[in-house]
């Protein structure tokens, strides 16, 4: 842009500026998660709905909505809560008439992924949604004809220049705004909008920009409201084991990619175990024969702490990798040069400057034994040398000492490392991430980094995080020396023996979620030969009719192929399938299922002729059972690990012990017997104890006026003390 971008402090002005701009046919693109815009988009809406003649498409994805309760109990449960954590963040307006189905015919909202399970009685989200890596969605929204985007930025004077963040959404913004200013070129109408809100942490590197990047601003105070946070779910026991079978693949001086939920949270919390209690670590492993049963725990992980640290690379960077950073474990540093990467990751120099790091440099053939002006720029610009050294008339100049160039002369040497290295090498980065969502406590952290810290984590393309072959950022031999010992891990909902993975749908053609990013990172694993592709899985799950198997024969959806097959873990150990011939896969997928399917299992694969008819599971892979697993897990949560909330909890103790009741209460009403088996039980409650008088304060539920809630109380009373005798 040549010119600079008019700034408005009326959110009603900037609409009526991008009409005037774009004309009343908007397409208008928004990133995932966090960064939407929320009162520009609302006054956008606002204004389509009562002009018709405006047809406007919302591209987006995750729209992150307030908690919705059910009726009844829960609404009286969740009501307060939803009020004190998001009671300041205005809702997105087109979310709550999406919600009443009341969207007009001239509205559109089309996602590429959605909150899980959010979508599946929609039949109009399931038929907008648009089925896409994350790595294309910037090529998606080209295609849509995007012809505005906005986000959420936060802003600093910097040497009385304004600057802005990108912060928790250069995701897609990095790439698809210059592709917009090139239809620009070509005569397109195009408007890229700012809507500043200084609650947003500051993040710079790749996430900071200037003014020019924007055509309008919307800035005002009164707009900046709190960012939603997602507060941090129960890890159950279940999924803190699969964290911990998890945590045993990472190894020390290796990158990590982890997911969101409870799941994610648990392989961090085990990941810090291992690293702050490996004692306690170690004795675990022995007690589950991990390593004994599951070979490839000793060929890829281990049960050291992380002495030279971790590197993250992930598109969504999680409030786990900041608790790892407190830990002391994402503390490796990947520099954006190839052969000082190389070096590095070689151990053929470390990050502690000396003569043998100009040495190797010389070596690699980086730098030449005569310095020149290039080379003292490349060399001040990673700290190797300070950044006093000047290049002046062919010599070297620090203050008033001259030094000749040359590196194989052992007085220049000398004076060299007196005058002219630095200590350490400096733009070194620890984390590199797309986009940001988490709890408050994880914003206020990112806000509170010194500016030595926020230079370390760099938000940024997700074309360059979740892809290695990509010519606009970075290049594949930098990526790949970058992400040395990956261990790319993700969730599943299902695996079929065969090897695929069901993570984003159903089998009636229904959309859970989305493929996000998960597929990327599969298949970056097999481009990387030392990266694992590891995929999380409950073995199985709870339903009305019981506990089904989530490992089956075959499954008519998948997210990721068979042929892409690598590591599966569950509760129960590690299914190592890599490389494996299909009954090796089979087999491997049985050990780690849950015990009261592994005959079923078993059966199904001989008779489909993929195992050998006389094929016989070892003994140590047949007690696969919860009861098993959790007498394990309690000895060790009675000893004070294994928090179901280790990094914190937005509920009160006494939520916590109401919420426990209604979960509960859900899974024993799901059937008509258990209802009434409940009722009946509920009848006999005669008063409410006063050790619950707390609690049905808390749920205005003290003095019932009528039936219905005096029914209420007696089963919530009848299920706490249930809770209790358990």
């Amino acid at each position: 842009m040549a010119t600079a971008p008019v700034i408005h402090n009326d959110v009603e002005k900037c609409v009526d500026a991008i009409i005037d701009k774009l004309g009343k046919d908007i397409k208008f693109g928004m990133p995932l998660g966090l960064g939407k815009p929320v009162h520009l988009i609302n006054a956008l809406y606002k204004r389509a709905k009562a002009d018709t003649s405006i047809k406007l498409v919302i591209a987006t994805a995750l729209s992150l909505e307030k908690p919705a309760a059910g009726a009844g109990l829960e609404t009286k449960f969740m009501g307060p809560f939803v009020e004190r954590l998001f009671g300041d963040i205005p809702d997105l307006e087109y979310m709550v008439d999406l919600r009443k189905n009341a969207l007009p015919p001239n509205v559109e909202v089309t996602e590429f992924f959605f909150k899980a399970g959010s979508f599946l009685k929609d039949d109009k989200q399931q038929q907008n949604y648009i089925c896409t890596n994350y790595t294309h969605a910037v090529r998606e929204l080209v295609a849509l004809g995007v012809n505005a985007v906005s986000q959420i930025v936060a802003k600093k004077e910097i040497n009385g220049e304004p600057r802005y963040s990108l912060s928790s959404n250069p995701d897609t913004s990095l790439d698809l705004v210059p592709i917009l200013r090139e239809q620009e070129k070509q005569g397109r109408n195009v408007a890229v909008i700012a809507e500043v809100n200084n609650n947003l942490p500051f993040m710079v590197n790749h996430a900071e920009v200037g003014e020019d990047e924007f055509d309008l601003i919307l800035e005002n105070p009164k707009y900046e409201y709190p960012l939603f946070g997602a507060p941090n779910m129960a890890i159950m026991p279940v999924d803190h084991m699969i964290g911990f079978n998890a945590s045993t693949l990472l190894r020390d001086n290796g990158t990590l990619q982890v997911g969101i939920g409870s799941l994610g949270s648990a392989l961090v919390y085990s990941a810090i175990l291992r690293h702050k209690n490996n004692d306690v670590y170690n004795e675990l492993m022995d007690e589950l024969k991990l390593d004994q049963r599951f070979p490839v725990i000793s060929e890829l992980g281990g049960r050291d702490t992380f002495t030279k640290g971790l590197y993250g690379c992930s598109e969504m960077m999680v409030d786990g990798f900041m608790h790892l950073y407190k830990a002391g474990i994402l503390k490796r540093e990947v520099f954006d040069n190839v052969d000082l990467q190389t070096l590095l990751n070689e151990e053929k120099i470390t990050q502690n400057i000396s003569l043998a790091t100009l040495d190797a440099l010389i070596e690699k053939g980086v730098l030449p034994t005569t310095l020149r002006a290039k080379d003292v720029e490349f060399l001040k610009r990673y700290g190797i040398f300070q950044a006093s050294v000047e290049f002046k008339g062919g010599s070297l100049l620090v203050g008033e000492q001259t030094i000749e160039p040359k590196l194989k002369d052992e007085a220049n040497r000398t004076l060299i490392t007196e005058h002219c290295l630095g200590d350490k090498l400096n733009g070194g980065i620890v984390m590199h991430g797309g986009f940001f969502i988490g709890p408050n406590s994880f914003y206020q952290d990112l806000r509170e980094l010194t500016p030595a810290e926020n230079e370390k984590f760099c938000m940024t393309s997700v074309r360059f995080i979740n892809h290695l072959f990509d010519h606009e950022f970075g290049n594949q031999k930098l990526k790949v020396s970058q992400r040395q010992d990956a261990r790319f891990i993700n969730s599943t909902m299902m695996y079929s023996l065969g090897g695929a993975a069901v993570s984003d749908g159903l089998d009636n053609g229904k959309v859970v979620s989305g493929v996000g990013g998960q597929y990327n990172f599969v298949a970056m694993a097999h481009e990387i030969d030392d990266a694992r592709s590891i995929l999380k899985l409950k073995s199985y799950r709870t339903t009305p009719d019981g506990p089904k198997s989530n490992i089956m024969m075959s499954y008519g959806h998948c997210t990721i192929p068979r042929h892409l097959r690598d590591i599966v873990v569950t509760e129960y150990g590690v299914a190592d399938l890599l490389s494996k011939n299909d009954q090796e896969v089979y087999i491997e997928l049985i050990k780690v299922s849950d015990s009261r399917f592994q005959d079923e299992l078993l059966s199904q694969a001989k008779a489909a002729g993929k195992v050998a008819k006389d094929y016989q599971l070892p003994d140590i892979y047949r007690h696969n059972t919860p009861e098993k697993l959790l007498n394990t897990f309690n000895k060790y949560k009675a000893k004070g690990f294994f928090d179901p909330f280790p990094f914190g909890c937005d509920f009160t103790d006494e939520e916590l012990k109401i919420g426990k009741a209604l979960k509960g209460l859900k899974a024993k009403t799901a059937t008509r017997g258990g209802l009434l088996k409940c009722v009946w039980g509920a009848l006999k409650v005669k008063y409410v104890p006063e050790e619950f008088s707390p609690l049905m304060d808390r749920m205005d539920m003290k003095t019932p006026d009528n039936f219905k809630e005096k029914l209420e109380q007696k089963l919530l009373v009848s299920e706490l003390i249930a809770q209790q005798v358990k």
